[in-house]
């Protein structure tokens, strides 16, 4: 398939720059097998049944967006893509010339860190005083690229999950923030069991695929983690026969990262998958998700999972009746109905 079998046109006014005033009024677009259904989040324990297992997400976004400049003057942007320790991190650094190695770049009270290198598309920086110092007292919300507005106060918690619990990511697991802790009690007193994955969401979530040919793209790496625990509640609730339900595409990719032998394990480490359709999807029956970026891996993931056409129609339906897109907006209820004929995982 190509990268434009993922496009389609969004009028401007549908993408939500602010999150509505009560996470569970987002509306919940219900895609069956031949039928679409228009509902609203707080609907969700409708479609959930006892023995049923919802993997949510437990990352937790940082403040990751720094603002300073160059000794010489010239004003730049920092946004950390991962924090390697307490004074180390690589991020991505947009100014009008790019440093080189040894510039030393000034912060906002004072603080500063040097260039140490580069890694690929990444540059390596070293802080004087600990990072969640810094994030602390001068770091900003980074809002995706497409919310065009500076962060505010409401961002704050509003781009975080009830749930969050890891820092680490510069991205918020999207899906997750439809659900406040009254919806979550709900939600558990049905039977339904609640499980946690980490993924720290990177900036490479919002880039659109730039080859035109999916076999050629080269995926982000992110890092993650599933534990025993986790693990042990897919087991459980698999041999009961309940649904295993990804809370999100990052909940999703973490378990079938894990799952790429064909057996779910333990898993610590980075992920690269890139999940087209033919993909053969070995843990999630069930998934919530945002409407996502044309062109994105993340299309192509939900595409892959419950089928091309039946996508490209809730889509489109979605536009017809004003769904708001993307991470402040509404979500989807996926099941896993792939299509039959398309090529495998890539």
């Amino acid at each position: 398939m190509q990268k434009s079998d993922f496009n389609y046109q969004l009028p401007n006014e549908l993408i939500a720059r602010y999150p509505l005033a009560n996470r569970v009024d987002s509306r919940l677009l219900v895609v069956g097998d031949n039928a679409l259904s228009d509902q609203v989040f707080s609907d969700l324990p409708s479609l959930l049944k006892a023995g049923d297992l919802l993997v949510f997400n437990n990352t937790r976004v940082i403040a990751a967006r720094l603002f300073g400049r160059k000794t010489s003057g010239g004003k730049l942007e920092l946004l950390l893509e991962r924090v390697l320790g307490d004074v180390n991190a690589l991020a991505h650094i947009r100014s009008s010339k790019s440093p080189k190695a040894g510039a030393i770049i000034l912060l906002d009270q004072g603080h500063r860190c040097v260039v140490e290198g580069r890694e690929g598309d990444l540059f390596k920086l070293k802080f004087e005083t600990s990072i969640d110092t810094v994030l602390d007292a001068v770091g900003h919300i980074p809002l995706p690229p497409y919310i065009d507005r500076a962060d505010e106060s409401l961002d704050i918690e509003r781009y975080q999950t009830v749930f969050s619990q890891k820092p680490g990511a510069v991205a918020a697991p999207t899906a997750g923030l439809h659900f406040d802790d009254a919806l979550l009690q709900q939600i558990k007193s049905l039977g339904v069991d609640i499980g946690y994955v980490t993924l720290h969401v990177g900036s490479g979530t919002f880039q659109p695929v730039r080859e035109d040919d999916l076999s050629k793209h080269i995926m982000h790496k992110e890092w993650l983690t599933v534990d025993e625990q986790i693990v042990q509640q897919i087991t459980q609730t698999k041999a009961a026969g309940g649904r295993v339900i990804a809370v999100g595409t990052t909940a999703m990719r973490s378990l079938e990262s894990a799952a790429k032998s064909g057996v779910l394990q333990t898993y610590t480490g980075d992920t690269d998958l890139f999940i087209t359709p033919g993909y053969r999807f070995n843990v999630i029956d069930a998934m919530v998700t945002n409407f996502h970026l044309p062109e994105s891996t993340l299309l192509v993931l939900v595409s892959a999972f419950s089928g091309y056409q039946r996508i490209k129609s809730a889509y489109q339906h979605a536009i017809n009746q004003g769904y708001r897109f993307f991470s402040y907006g509404d979500a989807m209820f996926l099941s896993y109905m792939p299509d039959k004929s398309q090529s495998h995982e890539i």
